[in-house]
């Protein structure tokens, strides 16, 4: 899908001052100087912000650029209860499922971002009143054919042998009543909380845009993913340094073979609500870029938001790329491999400088690796009280499986 063109409009206001500002702290070991910030706004950065992270939509690298963030600036997370890994995913959200929540004498928190099912009047028990709600849409046929592989063990997958074979037959393989079965069908219009069996018509599609719409200050679109950064970045009031990034959780594109008009065709519409979503989202992502900044600052910000992702590569990554899960050197910087999936990740150079590594190490950590981090930070008693249990669990399973002396 092609983006439009544009119409000249003058720059984003206040977002181009003055040139030369310092680069920021974090990324300043060891960086060269060509990553200096092209410029500083003049607003103030939000720092409360809700983001509903959309399975298999580059959601994963957006997550990251929240939790660096929020890390650098001591900032709050509504973190999942007892250091689990979502927010009471696949059921509805409800804010006690966030670690350190009571009703009406909670601190507030600044950032929420792990997988839930959104539910806003739930959100809104957590999230001070000033927060920034923003998501992420991705094209439904790319999105169909990464879950097929990433989600291959749930039940509408399991027993299909490719994804033509079970979009040939839906009917044998699909069970709207399995409680998985959201993850083979409409899986975005079932995260923003809708029935992702709904009836499709205009009308109810047009509905649901126009909800989502009302609760999200913005929503970006996954295949113009660096034009997303730059839109976010504006309406957030953060710099380039803030939102450049590495893809996290990235499946090798290696292993996908082409998919067939016929293909495609059938994910649309066995996607429908997905689809008309996309369509939808796709067209006023385009519209709020050309209302609120010029071709010439858009593309400006864009290489100067790939220059430093190409400078923070050759300062940070063996080889300056990402590599497969069985060449990751340090097991903390290994993300989880899941269904049939082939997940990427990174090995980071030698010799760094410790301020240099630590940056580095952040960029590329997988989100449960993160996570996990975070939870120790604000809740450093009970990730260690979890921690023992945990190890007690082990040692006590390891000790069950071991064979008495004088049996064979």
């Amino acid at each position: 899908m092609e983006a439009p063109q544009f119409k000249q409009k003058k720059s984003f206001k206040g977002q181009l001052t003055r040139l030369g500002a310092p680069v920021s702290p974090f990324l300043a070991p060891g960086l060269p100087d060509g990553l200096a910030p092209s410029h500083e706004a003049t607003c103030t950065p939000k720092t409360h912000i809700f983001f509903l992270k959309v399975h298999k939509s580059a959601s994963s690298t957006i997550m990251n650029i929240l939790f660096r963030f929020g890390e650098r600036r001591n900032l709050t997370f509504a973190l999942p209860v007892n250091q689990f890994s979502q927010l009471f995913y696949p059921f509805y959200f409800v804010a006690e499922v966030v670690e350190g929540f009571t009703d009406g004498t909670s601190p507030p928190f600044d950032i929420m971002c792990h997988h839930m099912r959104f539910l806003k009047v739930e959100v809104e028990r957590v999230m001070p009143n000033d927060t920034f709600y923003f998501s992420i849409l991705r094209n439904p046929i790319h999105l169909m054919e990464s879950s097929f592989m990433y989600f291959k063990g749930t039940s509408s997958f399991f027993n299909a042998k490719s994804l033509d074979d079970f979009l040939n037959h839906t009917s044998k393989f699909y069970d709207p009543l399995r409680p998985d079965s959201h993850y083979s069908r409409n899986l975005m219009t079932f995260d923003f909380g809708f029935n992702h069996n709904g009836r499709v018509s205009t009308q109810h599609t047009q509905m649901l845009a126009q909800i989502i719409e009302k609760q999200f200050d913005l929503v970006l679109i996954a295949e113009y993913f660096d034009e997303s950064l730059v839109l976010l970045k504006d309406a957030l009031c953060w710099s380039l340094d803030d939102v450049v990034s590495f893809p996290i959780n990235q499946q090798d594109a290696s292993y996908r073979s082409p998919l067939s008009s016929s293909t495609i065709q059938k994910i649309k519409s066995w996607n429908k609500l997905d689809w008309e979503l996309y369509l939808h989202f796709n067209r006023s992502f385009w519209e709020r870029i050309n209302q609120s900044m010029s071709r010439e600052y858009l593309e400006q910000e864009v290489a100067a938001l790939r220059e430093r992702r190409k400078q923070l590569a050759k300062t940070c990554l063996q080889g300056e790329q990402s590599v497969h899960s069985w060449e990751i050197q340090d097991k903390l910087l290994a993300p989880l491999q899941y269904g049939k999936a082939k997940i990427l990740g990174y090995n980071l150079k030698h010799g760094l400088d410790e301020a240099t590594k630590q940056a580095c190490q952040s960029l590329v950590m997988p989100e449960l690796q993160y996570s996990e981090r975070l939870y120790k930070r604000q809740f450093p008693q009970k990730a260690l009280r979890l921690s023992q249990a945990k190890n007690r669990s082990k040692a006590h399973n390891m000790k069950k499986q071991r064979p008495l002396k004088g049996h064979s």
